[in-house]
């Protein structure tokens, strides 16, 4: 029997509650005897941050990067909004992504039909919807340097953020989308803004060549990344896999998940490059955020947080069939009309955080 080592870091806010809900899905996942997860669970945030004033420790990063993978609930929240800017909540997920070196972020926004009906889009542009955002993490703009904000004197100042790319940074991430598209649709739109930007026209250029080399039976489309948003909105359906950079992966995957619904709804998965071995390192969260005015109240939803644990096992522990398995009951919930306050329906039952858990590990028994 396969045997892996699984991270946990709840974080913050309603992150230690969805994660909660995991925890249960691991234990099943040891009683089917389909493998073992050995788990240990740290802090990250703004929690990690009041007990030893760091966002992240370098024992708990060591700890990750021994790790086979990484499930991270939600960072933030009001009550660190003082707290300096290298020490933010934010600073450990962002630490996270740099240190274990994930460049490819995925975003998957996919429309329950159950749901279609929350969505603020029209039921006939987002019913099946299965749209992939391939963003990547690692370079660009929130990483560049230099970062500051300068004193000019007289009241003025300037603020400075650098957009970066090099060759390889857009080779690796074009790569795992093409990958990624010859497994669904076989469709991969390339979203920046070479019109304006240099970092746009060698993005082109090389997701361009990487294509003509290796990927030629994959269908490749560009597209400006502004046109991309008008676009998810007008005919959303249109797209399959959607790769771009750092700064526009995070606007159009927002876009994208709201498209669906809610926010509660959606896994993403950050990715590394492979080893000699095969693997890679990975970490998996919810696109939601700690959503502090219901923490403690029992009500969030943990679909996004179970999906993320389903997008663990297929891609870090190469568990398909036990994927699958965790997904389908997602959709039977739905379809019993059980919804928690995010996706509240009139002629549904709303359902706090533990009975969803419950309903969907009644599905899978």
């Amino acid at each position: 029997m396969a045997s892996y080592k699984l991270l946990l870091l709840p974080g913050d806010g309603i992150g230690t509650e969805v994660m909660g809900e995991v925890s249960r899905l691991i234990d099943w996942v040891n009683d089917s005897g389909a493998a073992t997860i050995e788990t240990e669970t740290d802090l990250v945030g703004g929690c990690a941050y009041d007990d030893h004033g760091e966002a992240i420790s370098d024992a708990t990063m060591k700890t990750a990067l021994e790790a086979d993978a990484v499930m991270l609930g939600a960072v933030g929240g009001p009550k660190w909004d003082g707290v300096a800017y290298d020490k933010r909540p934010e600073a450990g997920l962002l630490r996270l992504r740099k240190d274990l070196e994930l460049f490819a972020n995925l975003r998957p926004a996919i429309c329950y039909p159950a749901l279609a009906d929350a969505s603020s889009l029209k039921r006939e542009l987002v019913d099946g919807l299965d749209i992939m955002i391939v963003r990547e993490l690692t370079g660009g703009v929130y990483f560049g340097e230099p970062k500051e904000i300068i004193d000019l004197g007289g009241g003025q100042k300037r603020a400075v953020d650098t957009q970066v790319y090099e060759t390889y940074e857009i080779e690796r991430i074009a790569r795992v989308a093409f990958d990624l598209a010859r497994k669904r649709g076989n469709l991969v739109h390339s979203a920046e803004k070479r019109n304006v930007m240099k970092t746009g026209v060698l993005w082109n250029e090389v997701v361009t060549q990487v294509h003509k080399a290796d990927f030629a039976d994959v269908k490749l489309e560009h597209i400006l990344a502004d046109n991309c948003a008008m676009q998810l909105v007008r005919a959303p359906k249109q797209f399959d896999v959607i790769v771009t950079d750092n700064l526009f992966g995070d606007v159009l995957s927002d876009e994208a998940a709201m498209a669906t619904g809610s926010l509660g709804m959606l896994p993403s998965a950050s990715l590394g490059a492979t080893d000699d071995k095969g693997m890679r390192r990975a970490m998996y969260e919810p696109v939601h955020g700690s959503a502090p005015d219901i923490a403690g109240k029992g009500a969030a939803n943990p679909i996004a947080t179970i999906a993320s644990f389903a997008m663990c096992l297929r891609y870090s522990f190469d568990m398909g069939e036990t994927a699958d398995r965790i997904e389908r009951p997602i959709a039977d919930v739905l379809d019993q009309g059980l919804r928690t306050g995010d996706i509240r329906q009139a002629g549904c039952k709303t359902v706090g955080t533990r009975e969803m858990g419950d309903a969907i590990l009644k599905a899978l028994a």
